[in-house]
């Protein structure tokens, strides 16, 4: 069998970082075509020579020379900039993994659905900013979109070929977060590194701090309503602190299908690499008489407003959950700066949804440039909020 032709985009996050850990178990079953990272020049040099990879980009143009530095001899072709990402994604391909960070790895993930071919999307954004647009475009080139989430991972398999009219309720799952039973006094002194140490998954900064506001969840929420056939009232959020369960599909016959994986991300990035098959993972396996017990729980929406304000984006409309994702981005970068405290980052995004009917409402959901465009004012106007209440 010929080995499958794989680009990453975002190669030296946590999600890129293990993607490649899975290919280099297996290297004969896959050629790696193109790597990327934003910022990160000497690792992405030293995964692209590890994997042999044909292309290797750097986002930012001012580690262009470095980069071509690092690879010079090797045989692999270094580029730099946005535009180049956006080439990266259209090198052909059998999957590309788009696990680029943030509101730009939209248009690259949009290139690499060009390609007709499957796709393991890890990027949020793409889904949570641009779902209806994302989505036309997915069936539009007839690619295959395999979300790398572990809890959409769980729903896409629980699903299986059901028909979408005896779906009832999707249930994601969340840990609940390092602050799960602490009361809101205690919240509001939360530190940057305690928001940092998550109970049960090994992530990025960003996602990580997401979890610790359960806005992570609010955001999957977002990116289910677009991924599968279900409507907003569908979708529900249970709070399990083993995070042994990542989704529930309940049926109109009363039937509840559940998967069950240890918590490493290399189990929905397997299954987003080999579907609709499936390939081995070093992951831990479960031993349920050891675990012994799982627990639920109803997530406590008034000490954790972002689950609330993401569904109120989604119902709003109207690029709502662009303004939801930009300000909460920035809102995180200020809490990790050591700017804002921890509650601050929900206070700060709903102020700037409070917004949206003057001048971040946006008139076209179905254009890239004017949902970006509405995605920079609310940068600018979370980054004013911030400002005026530090």
């Amino acid at each position: 069998m010929a080995a499958q032709r794989v680009s990453v985009l975002g190669a030296t996050g946590s999600v890129g970082t293990s993607t490649l850990d899975l290919i280099q178990r297996t290297p004969d079953a896959f050629e790696i075509i193109a790597l990327t990272a934003q910022t990160s020049v000497d690792k992405l040099a030293d995964t692209a020579i590890a994997t042999r990879a044909k292309l290797a980009v750097i986002g930012d143009p001012a580690h262009y020379g470095h980069l071509k530095e690092r690879l010079a001899g090797t045989g692999i072709e270094a580029a730099a900039g946005a535009e180049a990402l956006v080439a990266a994604a259209r090198v052909p391909a059998d999957c590309v993994v788009a696990a680029m960070m943030g509101a730009a790895g939209l248009k690259p993930a949009l290139a690499a659905v060009g390609q007709g071919r499957r796709v393991g999307l890890a990027n949020k954004e793409c889904l949570v900013t641009a779902g209806a647009l994302f989505m036309a475009e997915v069936k539009r080139c007839g690619a295959e979109l395999v979300p790398v989430d572990s809890e959409h991972s769980a729903v896409l398999q629980a699903l299986g070929s059901a028909e979408p009219a005896t779906i009832e309720r999707i249930v994601l799952t969340a840990s609940g977060g390092p602050f799960r039973t602490w009361d809101a006094a205690r919240l509001a002194s939360v530190t940057p590194a305690q928001a940092l140490k998550h109970p049960n998954w090994v992530m990025g900064r960003k996602i990580t701090i997401d979890s610790a506001t359960m806005m992570n969840k609010g955001l999957e929420l977002i990116e289910a309503f677009h991924l599968f056939p279900v409507t907003a009232d569908q979708l529900g959020v249970l709070v399990h602190p083993q995070s042994i369960i990542h989704a529930l599909v309940e049926y109109c016959d009363g039937s509840v299908m559940a998967q069950l994986a240890s918590p490493d991300m290399r189990t929905p990035i397997a299954l987003a690499l080999s579907w609709p098959g499936r390939m081995q993972a070093p992951t831990a396996r479960l031993d349920l008489a050891k675990i012994a017990t799982l627990t639920f729980e109803a997530p406590d929406r008034e000490r954790f407003p972002a689950i609330a304000l993401a569904e109120a984006a989604l119902v709003s409309g109207g690029g709502a959950t662009a303004v939801l994702n930009a300000a909460n981005e920035v809102a995180v970068e200020a809490f990790l700066a050591g700017q804002i405290g921890f509650l601050d980052i929900a206070g700060t995004v709903s102020r700037c949804l409070d917004k949206l009917d003057g001048d971040l409402k946006c008139s076209d959901t179905t254009s890239v440039d004017a949902i970006l465009a509405v995605d920079s004012r609310a940068r600018r106007l979370a980054r004013d909020v911030i400002a005026m209440n530090g």
